[in-house]
């Protein structure tokens, strides 16, 4: 959410940042929520200059009672009451702008980056570097259920029977591979100086609407009927949470976590073949990793942070790329984005396996998340950037480490969580 202060005095450049977002039908909110702001700065003023005529005019009723001008002192008690009435009608009136002022400043998106391409959409996303060598075998890869269904690792149709489309049972060698992703990617970051957290897997809703926009939430996150609760969509939803209405102390930040989660996700749409399986889910687990920050710092913890992913993928032998996402595949909230995608040696193409933002203060702002320092107080800035995400990470891994006969072969940091297991046999 953008400071009111600063849209005032930026009216052309916010609505040039909304046109690069290509969301041409906000720009005249920015002109509506400038108007509602001059109203109620207005009102705010009527109502402490009444404020400041009831005060010293309640002062004379003492007096005036003092010296037994009972009339003269119920006359003024009649006109203080008459104030008070007008002043609750001027506060009934404000807080009702400052709720429609606060709606609309929750849909204006935040200031973009200057080095962001400008695009349309992901389609038009700019590829920064290649990590690794990308290769595709001389055999033919099999879709990645095919793979799994070869170790007795997956079954999609008993959880169709028991959840619906979008769930899956993970079992045998398969899951172990998982546990064993996510258990060395908290290890990873660990040995990175981030802290380890286990987060609640359920938020209010001004949490929701405090870490993402309206658009988002509605598109991903499951209510819990009857209760103030969300399911989260990422544990960077509690982990960004767990500073709400705070006053950080600057001497403390940077805070550097890396948390697990399950995940749950409505993902709503038809998707192509290649979201089947375990592509595209309802429920999944992730490690990620949070940051609250100085202003001046999140730009290269931006920089570190992607970093860390694609460091972690490819001591695992497998290609990536970064992709800088363009203003309109930004998320409202969101500065600046880049994607971390994994080579596919079946689809022979990278795919999207973690993405890295930076907020700014848009987070902290909508939840309150200040920092004192020496010059006074100021909202911190929050970054976030997944790790790992298995079971779709398992799609680029299981592909990459194929062998002709079946059998997948296990890097050397994944063996200590396999149990020292080299390579996995599949059963059929």
């Amino acid at each position: 959410m953008l400071d009111m202060k600063f849209l005032r005095e930026n009216v052309d450049l916010v609505k040039d940042n909304i046109r690069k977002k290509f969301q041409d039908h906000k720009i005249e909110l920015v002109d509506k929520v400038v108007e509602l702001d001059k109203v109620n700065r207005q009102l705010k003023q009527q109502g402490d200059d009444l404020r400041a005529q009831r005060n010293s005019m309640s002062k004379q009723i003492g007096g005036l009672m003092a010296k037994g001008l009972k009339d003269e002192a119920n006359e003024i008690k009649a006109k203080v009451q008459s104030m008070a009435d007008e002043m609750k009608a001027i506060e009934e009136k404000e807080a009702k702008i400052s709720a429609e002022i606060k709606e609309i400043m929750m849909t204006i998106p935040n200031i973009i980056d200057p080095s962001v391409p400008i695009g349309k959409d992901d389609s038009e996303n700019v590829e920064l570097k290649k990590f690794g060598e990308p290769v595709v075998p001389s055999f033919e890869i099999p879709y990645h259920t095919d793979i799994m269904e070869r170790f007795d690792g997956i079954d999609l149709d008993s959880a169709r029977k028991v959840a619906g489309n979008g769930f899956y049972y993970l079992m045998g060698d398969i899951a172990r591979l998982h546990s064993a992703i996510i258990s060395y990617a908290r290890d990873f970051m660990i040995d990175r100086g981030f802290t380890y957290v286990i987060p609640p897997f359920m938020i209010r809703s001004n949490v929701v609407t405090g870490v993402m926009s309206f658009a988002e939430m509605e598109g991903m996150m499951y209510k819990i009927e009857g209760e103030d609760l969300y399911l989260i969509g990422t544990s960077e939803h509690s982990m960004i949470g767990k500073f709400i209405d705070t006053i950080l102390d600057e001497k403390d930040l940077p805070y550097t976590y890396t948390s697990y989660s399950p995940c749950f996700r409505k993902e709503k749409g038809a998707h192509g073949i290649e979201e089947r399986g375990v592509y595209r889910i309802h429920q999944f687990e992730k490690q990620e990793m949070i940051v609250v920050c100085k202003p001046e710092e999140s730009a290269d913890w931006f920089v570190k942070l992607y970093t860390n992913t694609v460091d972690l993928f490819r001591s695992m032998d497998i290609p990536v790329r970064t992709l800088e996402c363009c203003s309109g595949d930004l998320a409202d909230l969101k500065c600046k984005s880049v994607d971390v995608e994994a080579w596919s040696p079946r689809q022979q193409k990278y795919f999207e396996v973690g993405s890295c933002s930076n907020l700014t203060d848009a987070q902290a702002r909508r939840l309150g998340i200040r920092v004192k320092g020496k010059d006074g107080k100021y909202f911190a800035h929050t970054l976030n950037n997944t790790v790992v995400a298995p079971p779709r990470m398992l799609i680029s891994f299981l592909e990459n480490n194929l062998n002709e006969d079946g059998s997948v072969n296990i890097p050397k940091v994944l063996r200590p969580y396999m149990g020292g297991t080299e390579k996995l046999i599949p059963k059929k």
